[in-house]
């Protein structure tokens, strides 16, 4: 059974990051070092952990990946904080009438 890991990393200019590895610190040390110039994190180092969840099922992993990258800043803020029971809420759309 391979591990996967769900991770957000905030960097210098306060924006967040989210990626997926089977790696967690060389992933973490890659982002650090500045490995890969075309990356989102290159300019925006350092950058610093401030999530992560472990899955046993690679699938169930890019499916969280996923919907973590479509949150709003607040709704991510809420998941790196624990707020979990704030989460439903800020799901909801405010609409106008």
């Amino acid at each position: 059974m391979k591990i996967s890991f769900v991770y957000i990393l905030e960097c210098s200019d306060k924006t967040f990051y989210v990626g997926i590895t089977s790696n967690l610190d060389k992933r973490l040390e890659s982002h650090q070092m500045g490995k890969y110039q075309n990356s989102y994190t290159y300019k925006r180092r350092p950058i610093k952990l401030v999530f992560y969840a472990t899955f046993t099922e690679i699938e169930k992993a890019f499916e969280v990946e996923k919907q973590i990258k479509k949150w709003s800043r607040a709704k991510k803020i809420a998941l790196i904080e624990g707020r979990f029971e704030d989460l439903p809420n800020l799901a909801k759309k405010m609409f106008k009438n």
